[in-house]
Order: structure tokens, then C-alpha cells, then sequence
């Protein structure tokens, strides 16, 4: 255990920020900015540093959720350290904040690799928080997340190392004569993606953001050069959207939506494409495609979009899966419903 840690809450985004950006895993959920975004969504933040002297050693941003099934605190990929030991203070800090606000649970969805191994007196969670099998591209010689040397990733040599298939697609875009633009006024352009996305989760039944929170998202990080909002038009009619963020070296492909209408035309292959070359050019260090599906398993949330993500090439991180710290007996409740949802959805 680290001498003299004091675990306080935290007022100052910028040394937020500076510390998590710092960090070999930066994952902007854990963004000072992203609890912002919660809390025009009505999830209010909960923030807490460890504080070795002056030194910040961890961060922690909970969210609370209010949900029917049991009121709780989300970490999405939190808590965030730099010394191992600072976890257990920072969750047991925030379980006496979940507790006075009536929470019967804390569900942690950490960004640490694997074999990093569970909590104590936690138990698996019945359900995903987030992504947990994280396709990426390192875009330095140096692999940012693992350390290894020896990539080569340059525009051409993420060409070449593309599936075939994908190549061609990203050619096939160009002759049709599809279109990226990168947004100058995300919030203007704003309901082509919203109106793309609608469309996409009525034909896949996903359970969808807000638009509020898409709102808020676009806004906040967009007022940082933290987000960029494409638009993929095809004879001038936007067919494909996305929205990415940029933050602590990163990239993150985080939402995306297109229409069936135009299904045979790839735009969203040149759309992801543009978006690496931007990443590229930005100097950043990795590209994440986000969440995919784990090998061999057919019906997951991500099973759709696998086959595009892996397209690209690049690499596969397993996270820490997510895990429960029951606070009351309640938790039981919450507990056997999810684990009935899940047996009722097959994953």
C-alpha cells in the first residue's frame, strides 16, 4: 500500500485530464468532458483522485444510474491508475458515495488488459457495460498499448495489410464517386447522423443513445478539437455518418450509422479509411475501432460489425471483464433480472 494516499474528490479538469492522457490506457469515458456529458444525460459524475503528496496516482469517474432494474455506479473503463494500489481506496471511496445516494451496486468496467485479475469481494457481472474485445490499430513503430516494436503502420502498410475485400471496397468508394467530409459544424450536421442512426438501429433493434446525449457528446468534445463528425455522400446525399474521438493520442471509432437505401455503394469502408488517415496525420498513436465480437461467438452485440473491423487489419486487446460490487441485499434482484434478460437474448 502506498504511504500517505488521500483519496479526495476532485475540481480540477485540467490535471484530470493531464493525468489520464498520461496514461498508457487514456480512455476518454474517463475524460473529464465525458462526465459532463453524463450529467446533461442525468447520470451525475462522481469524481475522485488518489493523491500521493501532490502527485496524483489514480482517477476514478462513477456515474450514477438510475436505472428501474437497480439503482447503481457505472465506471466506464475506470478506475484509472498509475499505481496498482490505488484502486482499492478510489472504489471503496466511492461505494461510501454510493451508498449515501442509495445505490445497491457498483458495476466496474475497467480498461486493463486480461490478466489483470478481478476485485476483491466482486462477482462477474451478468451483463456487458462496455466493450471488452477491443480492435485497434497501433499507428507508431512502437505499440503504445503492448510495448512491442517493429510495426510498420504507414498509410501503405495498413493497405497492404488490409483483407483484401476491404481494399478493394475503399477502391470501389472512390470510382463511385462517394465523398468524405469532415463536419465544420458538427452540431448543424448533427441530424444527418441522427437520422442515419435511427434508421440503422430500427433495422438492427440495438438499444440506441439518446439524441440528447448524441447532442451533448458532438457539442462538449467538439468545443475541445476532441471530435470529428463525418458525412459520407453519395450524388450530394449523405448515406453514412460517423462520429470519432480524439483525445491522449487516440482515436476511437465510436458511433456509427448508414442507410440501407444505397446498401451496394461502400461508403463506410472509405468513410473508416479517411478517418485512419486522419489519425495518421494527427500523430496519434493508436486507432480503435472499438468493441467486436469474441472469436467463434455468433450472437453478440458486435457480431454485425466484426467482420468489417477486423477488415482493416490490426490488433485484438481483451479487457478485464466487467464486474459487480453488491452494497445491499437489493443487488440480488438486479442480479437474477439480468441474468434473465441475457438467457432471454441468447448472449
Amino acid at each position: 500500500m502506498l504511504t500517505d494516499m488521500m483519496i479526495q474528490e476532485a475540481h480540477d479538469a485540467g490535471q484530470w485530464d493531464a493525468f489520464l492522457n498520461a496514461q498508457v490506457f487514456s480512455p476518454f469515458l474517463q475524460s473529464w468532458t465525458m462526465g459532463e456529458v453524463y450529467r446533461e444525460t442525468n447520470q451525475i459524475p462522481i469524481r475522485l483522485e488518489a493523491r500521493e503528496g501532490k502527485e496524483i496516482v489514480g482517477i476514478c469517474q462513477g456515474i450514477i444510474v438510475p436505472a428501474r432494474r437497480g439503482k447503481h455506479i457505472a465506471i466506464p473503463y475506470g478506475p484509472v491508475v498509475s499505481a496498482p494500489d490505488a484502486k482499492k481506496p478510489l472504489l471503496d471511496e466511492l461505494s461510501k458515495h454510493a451508498q449515501s445516494e442509495g445505490c445497491s451496486f457498483l458495476r466496474v468496467s475497467p480498461f486493463w488488459k486480461k490478466d489483470a485479475g478481478t476485485l476483491p469481494s466482486s462477482l462477474p457481472s451478468p451483463l456487458h457495460l462496455l466493450a471488452e474485445h477491443i480492435w485497434y490499430l497501433p499507428l507508431t513503430e512502437k505499440d503504445t498499448w503492448t510495448g512491442q516494436t517493429g510495426h510498420s503502420w504507414t498509410e501503405e502498410g495498413i493497405l497492404k495489410n488490409m483483407r483484401k475485400n476491404t481494399r478493394n471496397l475503399i477502391r470501389r468508394a472512390e470510382k463511385e464517386g462517394v465523398v468524405i467530409e469532415r463536419s465544420t459544424d458538427p452540431l448543424k450536421d448533427l441530424p444527418h447522423f441522427i437520422a442515419l442512426h435511427d434508421e440503422t438501429q430500427k433495422r438492427h433493434g440495438f438499444t440506441p443513445y439518446t439524441n440528447t446525449f448524441f447532442e451533448a457528446q458532438v457539442r462538449l468534445f467538439s468545443q475541445r478539437n476532441e471530435c470529428t463528425l463525418y458525412l459520407a455522400r453519395y450524388n450530394k446525399e449523405v448515406i453514412a455518418s460517423s462520429i470519432h474521438m480524439h483525445t491522449g493520442g487516440e482515436t476511437s471509432y465510436h458511433h456509427g450509422a448508414s442507410t440501407h437505401k444505397y446498401n451496394k455503394i461502400p461508403a463506410s469502408y472509405l468513410l473508416q479509411w479517411t478517418a485512419i488517415q486522419d489519425a495518421i496525420a494527427r500523430g496519434d498513436s493508436i486507432y480503435s475501432f472499438w468493441g467486436i465480437a469474441p472469436e467463434g461467438v455468433r450472437k453478440h452485440p458486435f457480431a454485425g460489425v466484426t467482420l468489417f473491423k477486423r477488415g482493416f487489419g490490426g490488433s485484438l486487446l481483451e479487457l478485464t471483464h466487467c464486474q459487480d460490487l453488491p452494497l445491499h441485499a437489493k443487488y440480488r434482484v438486479t442480479r437474477a433480472f439480468e441474468y434473465l434478460r441475457k438467457w432471454k437474448r441468447g448472449f
